[in-house]
């Protein structure tokens, strides 16, 4: 790779403000850095169980947050639990009744719901769903402790899942009380219900449409006429962009890599038409396609970092963005509390050790328990605080490493761990908890009509306005993204932030970043809601960071950006990978994985772009310009999407590259639900809707 090398003296003949210091990019490392065989031990006082060619160490983790020593059986892959026994939380019976009354009324209702179901009136689908939601309501309102086995039970007899997963969704030490607080809150016959029953199951309720929002009073101020940016500083420094590590202190080395069925390399998992403990890919050492990071593969990402991005402890960067999902992907009867504290703390002191800097992060879908779950602090009963547990953890851990102080801190555990710093350059870091716009977030589904429940985003504009009235820079960080193909979030809140971004650039918000896909990905917002997708139009970027973790079928990666001190506009990003398929292959007792340079952005978008010109939302809107006229273009972003994986599959076709093309013009899900649907991921075959 050039890696703009051979571009530097020309650029210095030209003397633009961009390049009149010298660019970081000059003292970059080698193209590929090779980690050395055996665990670096030091990354931990002590061990349960070493780190061998055979197996993953087990550390001994003292969470000083909590003032706990993890024990041993809450990782050890040998000892899986299968109940998750935290806290239940219902809301409080409207009525006192007896056990027996209890019992009749659920049989009651599943008799009720059953005739709903197979009731041939010509109701739809949808009308039958509600009504059957209006039986369960009542339940939850009288019984509450009663609904998930009601749940559990009418999943199995009308086969919307198999037996085992349906007693693992909808079991109350599951989401059965997530369900029931859903259910007694939401008004199921209206949008709530609409949005309940296409969660449920998308032949039931279509996806509702984005509902009207008025931005009358939304905003303190109007938007200043004539708003620019600063100009360029001249300094560039490096920022690293770190996402989706999900560590799995569960990896069992040498166990199923190639499983049926949910996360492999498990010792409870089994591949197609083999039982336990037949074995048809064993896992490696440092992991594989189907599974999360192990220690051996998430240490060596860290050690990586420094070679390569010609990074040291004295000569560190700038600061580190890091957008979110710390904890594996185990089934819900698999995690706890401890669970998602041990990883929290484990991560997050690797983080610490190795990287250097300033680390921002965010929370993400991974990073709660139950899964992706957070509760507004405005719902009743007093369940509006029963994740506060997570914030006060995560915030306590980021403010011992130094990376945020008291205040900060404090305001975290406020703002469901999200809160708003300004770093040392003087960027504004503004981190949202984005689960409050993700679809998987079942406790977003009462008040639909309202884009923030929460108040995540009334925090967003408050912060921004001050930043605006300061004159400062913003960088915005969160973890699930707010469009693509608008498949992981919901309309009305991403319609919300998309109109706060719209308020706030360019001259404020500098870029944007996001994780959760664990692909390479970019979106660009829009002035007016993208009524007119142009050039002149193009605010802001949103970045989306490639995963450290492999899962599903990609390589392992991560980013560094060159980021100007004056605009904080970033000027060029490069990616590394490590080829996970050739894992299988590695000596382990001579040789750990290569990280590799995958390409500088710059370079590998060669568009005639100017070097003194930063990679904003016009640069990115005129590559799109140009992949219009150039298919081997989104081949070659597709590519980069699975961090060069040999399982991505191809987009050479023009359906595939009309449909990336719009994912990357569409920052929020009613603008990505517009575009054609089944190329949005690339870690399986593509599926286009049928025409």
């Amino acid at each position: 790779m050039r890696l703009r090398q051979g571009i530097i003296a020309a650029s210095l003949c030209i003397s633009q403000v961009a390049w009149t210091q010298s660019s970081p990019e000059a003292s970059l490392g080698p193209s590929a850095y090779t980690v050395t065989a055996g665990f670096p031990t030091s990354a931990f006082p002590s061990y349960y169980i070493p780190p061998a060619t055979t197996q993953e160490p087990q550390p001994i983790l003292h969470d000083p947050a909590l003032n706990i020593t993890y024990p041993l059986n809450l990782t050890d892959p040998d000892t899986l639990p299968t109940v998750d026994n935290d806290p239940i939380f219902y809301p409080q019976p409207t009525a006192n009744v007896s056990n027996a009354t209890a019992a009749s009324l659920v049989q009651a209702a599943i008799s009720n719901i059953t005739g709903i179901i197979e009731a041939g009136n010509g109701a739809s689908n949808c009308t039958r769903c509600q009504a059957a939601l209006a039986v369960a309501k009542s339940v939850a309102q009288i019984a509450p402790t009663r609904v998930p086995d009601l749940l559990v039970t009418l999943c199995k007899r009308f086969k919307f899942s198999s037996n085992a997963t349906c007693q693992n969704e909808f079991e109350a030490t599951s989401f059965g009380a997530i369900w029931t607080q859903v259910l007694v809150f939401a008004d199921v016959s209206g949008l709530d219900g609409r949005y309940i029953c296409n969660d449920l199951s998308k032949t039931f309720c279509p996806v509702p449409k984005v509902s009207h929002l008025d931005t009358t009073d939304l905003f303190p101020k109007p938007k200043p006429a004539n708003a620019s940016a600063p100009k360029a500083s001249g300094e560039l420094v490096k920022v690293l962009h770190l996402s989706d590590f999900h560590l799995d202190p569960r990896y069992a080395v040498a166990s199923e890599a190639n499983c049926t069925s949910g996360m492999c390399c498990r010792t409870n998992v089994h591949a197609s038409g083999l039982t336990l403990p037949e074995i048809e890919l064993p896992a490696p050492l440092y992991g594989a396609f189907k599974c999360d990071t192990p220690y051996y593969l998430g240490l060596a990402a860290l050690q990586s970092i420094g070679p390569l991005t010609g990074t040291t402890k004295d000569s560190p960067f700038a600061w580190t963005i890091y957008t979110g999902d710390l904890v594996s992907h185990d089934s819900q009867n698999q995690l706890s509390r401890a669970y998602v504290e041990y990883t929290e703390y484990s991560v997050y002191s690797m983080f610490r050790e190795y990287i250097g800097s300033p680390v921002f992060p965010v929370l993400g879908n991974h990073d709660s328990n139950p899964e992706a779950i957070d509760a507004p602090h405005s719902e009743p009963d007093g369940l509006g605080q029963q994740f506060s547990w997570n914030y006060d953890h995560v915030a306590a851990l980021w403010q011992q490493n130094g990376w945020i102080n008291s205040t900060t801190a404090q305001e975290a555990r406020l703002h469901y761990g999200a809160y708003s710093v300004k770093n040392q350059y003087g960027l504004r870091i503004i981190t949202l908890n984005t689960d409050f716009w993700y679809r998987s977030n079942f406790l977003n589904y009462y008040n639909t009509s309202n884009p923030d429940v929460s108040g995540m985003q009334a925090f967003l504009i408050q912060e921004l306005q001050g930043a605006e009235d300061a004159g400062e820079r913003v960088w915005i960080i969160g973890h699930v993204l707010t469009g693509w193909d608008g498949s992981n979030p919901l309309p009305n809140p991403t319609d919300l932030f998309y109109q706060i971004v719209d308020r706030y650039s360019p001259h404020v918000i500098a870029n944007v970043f996001f994780g959760h896909t664990h692909e390479d990905q970019f979106m660009i917002y829009y002035a007016n809601n993208a009524s007119d997708i142009s050039s002149a139009n193009a605010l802001t970027t949103g970045w989306i960071g490639p995963s450290v973790t492999p899962l599903t079928n990609l390589n392992s990666g991560f980013r560094m950006y060159e980021v100007d001190t004056g605009s904080f506009d970033i000027y060029d990003a490069y990616t590394w990978y490590s080829d996970v398929s050739s894992f299988p292959d590695l000596n382990t007792s001579s040789t750990g994985p290569t990280y590799q340079i995958e390409y500088s952005t710059r370079e590998a978008y060669e568009i005639g772009w100017p070097d003194d010109a930063p990679l904003n939302a016009t640069y990115w809107h005129a590559v799109t310009e140009a992949m219009e006229k150039d298919i081997g273009l989104v081949s070659k972003f597709n590519t980069f999407e699975g961090k060069s994986s040999v399982m991505t599959p191809n987009c050479t076709n023009e359906a595939c590259a009309k449909a990336k093309i719009c994912y990357m013009r569409s920052g929020s899900a009613p603008l990505g639900r517009q575009c054609p649907q089944g190329y949005g991921s690339v870690q399986q075959a593509f599926t286009p809707a049928s025409t």
